[in-house]
């Protein structure tokens, strides 16, 4: 558990508001470069793709209890409607959902910390019509070499105590145990095992007390110059927050200080065992965002490719 003084450091520590210019509006994922992708190629192996997302229905991992969220509505508007006399038809449909309903992004404009946005944007410029700076639909292609980073195997249990704070001493253990170092323009996909309570139908377990990122760990992925991270939680941080006096302190460094998206409901299980399997911890991953206009987060339906 990191004071507020601590907090405070650290977000110093690690902040990169001007690193990429004033107007900036990428952050991290400016560090996802030709080079680095070029370079991720090489870890497809196999050819097995690894689909990460969580389906979309209304059967999904929303409760009511996060405001604003609600499981996907999708309905049909046009059935075998006829075109012309020639015999063919056509069926429609179209959705409703919360962009931060499943498995998805947050973007740069998700979160604000004293009235600021990453790289020193006023928070003001988040209206009704949506993120004016930062808006996910800056980000484009979202593709470069993801390392699976598998904290409970590392830990040596097939998930992590509900409310457990990841440590920086974890993410170095998962990354020993994967052989495999982080580097720059990774995308990191951290494993707890906590999906196993939405797959047994708890989705109030799936929500709270929910092992995450503690406060230690941002500091990790800057070093290693981390593009963006991503979980198999619905809260991404440790819930309850290792000080409850600060909301979603890890967001406010990750996102607000750092300028990394992260992202959250990945579902890793079975890139997990592929991984265990044959020891490669490393893959091609893309995982391009909806592009929304000027949204705070986005749907995304990733795959690994190794």
């Amino acid at each position: 558990m990191a004071s507020a003084e601590e907090l405070e450091e650290i977000a110093a520590r690690i902040n990169n508001w001007g690193r990429w210019g004033d107007d900036d509006q990428l952050g991290t994922l400016n560090l996802v470069t030709p080079p680095v992708r070029r370079a991720a190629a090489a870890c497809v192996r196999t050819g097995h793709a690894f689909p990460l997302a969580l389906p979309l229905s209304g059967d999904g991992v929303q409760t009511g209890l996060v405001p604003g969220r609600f499981n996907p509505i999708r309905t049909m508007v046009q059935i075998n409607e006829p075109l012309g006399d020639w015999g063919t038809a056509s069926s429609d449909d179209i959705a409703v959902l919360a962009l931060q309903g499943a498995t998805h992004w947050d973007g740069l404009a998700h979160v604000s910390w004293k009235g600021r946005l990453y790289n020193g944007y006023d928070a003001a410029t988040v209206t009704a019509a949506g993120a004016l700076r930062l808006g996910i639909h800056h980000v484009g292609a979202l593709a470069t070499r993801g390392v699976l980073l598998d904290v409970a195997l590392a830990l040596g249990v097939d998930a992590l105590e509900p409310g457990y704070p990841i440590t920086a001493a974890d993410l170095d253990a998962a990354e020993d145990l994967a052989r495999v170092s982080v580097r720059a323009g990774d995308a990191v996909l951290v494993r707890t095992g906590h999906m196993v309570h939405l797959r047994r139908g708890d989705k109030l377990a799936f929500l709270y007390p929910s092992p995450g990122l503690g406060t230690s760990t941002p500091a990790w992925f800057r070093a290693r110059d981390v593009a963006a991270v991503a979980t198999d939680t619905l809260v991404f941080e440790c819930y309850p927050y290792e000080d409850m006096a600060m909301a979603i302190p890890v967001h406010r460094l990750d996102i607000v200080e750092m300028g990394m998206t992260q992202g959250q409901n990945f579902d890793l299980d079975a890139l997990a065992g592929a991984c265990a399997d044959d020891g490669r911890y490393d893959f091609v991953l893309e995982a391009s965002p909806l592009p929304f206009v000027n949204a705070c987060g986005a749907p995304v339906a990733p795959v690994a490719l190794r």
